[in-house]
């Protein structure tokens, strides 16, 4: 049956929906062709076969990781997106992205590594967290579980790509507000500007603070040193202006349109952008 899939029925993790989730999302499969059994004909007459029949075998459209012969690192769901990209259906970045995103941390979870410290719950235990809370669970309960969790997936993965999309296609305008070594980037429309920074060598820029529209006003935001350290600035903002809102950090800037400073200094928010465009000159002449 083409555009059909084979997985196994009962119980399920975050690689099979996470690996039927790809295949959809990339128009390979469809939704009501999916068939949740262990029987080997039924599963035979699939297109596809994902964490079940014991068989990695990409040109047959094979993904299980569970037999002996198979001693790699990779779960259902990283067979799949590995055979996306190999076929050239998704390109690097798109391949990079759902591989570093979702698919590895999937991928080892599933080989009984879970890198989560405690607090931290993981993109595995939030699709296990879809399974009936009752041990015991008639099949019908399971299966309409199951699906509650693919659409899930299938609705992240899709955001996810849509967002890296939109991400490149606004590439070309960070590009030319690189191109005047200006300490300060300038956007007159809110874009995802931090990605597109970095990819365009944005480490050794000297670039210190972006100044783009937020809603009605305009903000001045710092720019982190590198995409391994988002959380760190290259130059906070004045130090007397943390935590301050409209009158106060009116007077303390001396720019009638200020509106509010983060206290951690790297954002504020300012009511034109000729507002912050002297906020941030403020800002550079700080030591």
């Amino acid at each position: 049956m083409r555009h059909s899939i084979g997985t196994h029925d009962g119980s399920f993790h975050a690689d099979e929906v996470t690996s039927l989730a790809l295949l959809i999302v990339y128009g390979l499969a469809d939704r009501n062709k999916i068939i949740r059994t262990r029987n080997p004909e039924q599963l035979n007459s699939c297109e596809f076969i994902c964490d079940v029949g014991n068989v990695y075998d990409p040109k047959r459209k094979r993904f299980d990781h569970h037999q002996n012969e198979y001693q790699g690192n990779l779960s259902s769901a990283g067979m799949v997106l590995r055979y996306l990209h190999d076929e050239g259906i998704i390109n690097e970045g798109e391949f990079t992205l759902l591989a570093h995103s979702l698919v590895d941390g999937v991928d080892a979870h599933d080989n009984g590594i879970d890198p989560a410290p405690p607090g931290v719950t993981t993109f595995s235990h939030i699709i296990g967290n879809f399974l009936p809370i009752v041990y015991g669970s008639s099949d019908e309960e399971l299966n309409q579980a199951f699906f509650q969790a693919l659409d899930f997936v299938t609705g992240h993965l899709n955001r996810l790509i849509e967002r890296y999309r939109y991400t490149q296609s606004v590439k070309t305008v960070v590009e030319e507000a690189m191109k005047s070594n200006s300490p300060l980037l300038v956007f007159d429309h809110p874009l995802p500007w931090l990605d597109s920074f970095f990819e365009l060598g944005g480490i050794s820029h000297p670039a210190l603070f972006v100044i783009m529209p937020a809603g009605p006003y305009w903000k001045v935001r710092t720019i982190p040193p590198s995409p391994a350290n988002k959380m760190q600035i290259r130059k906070m903002l004045p130090k007397l202006w943390a935590g301050l809102k409209e009158e106060e950090l009116q007077k303390v800037s001396g720019i009638q349109g200020a509106v509010f400073c983060h206290k951690a200094l790297f954002l504020s928010i300012w009511k034109t952008k000729e507002d912050a465009m002297s906020a941030a000159q403020i800002a550079l002449r700080q030591p």
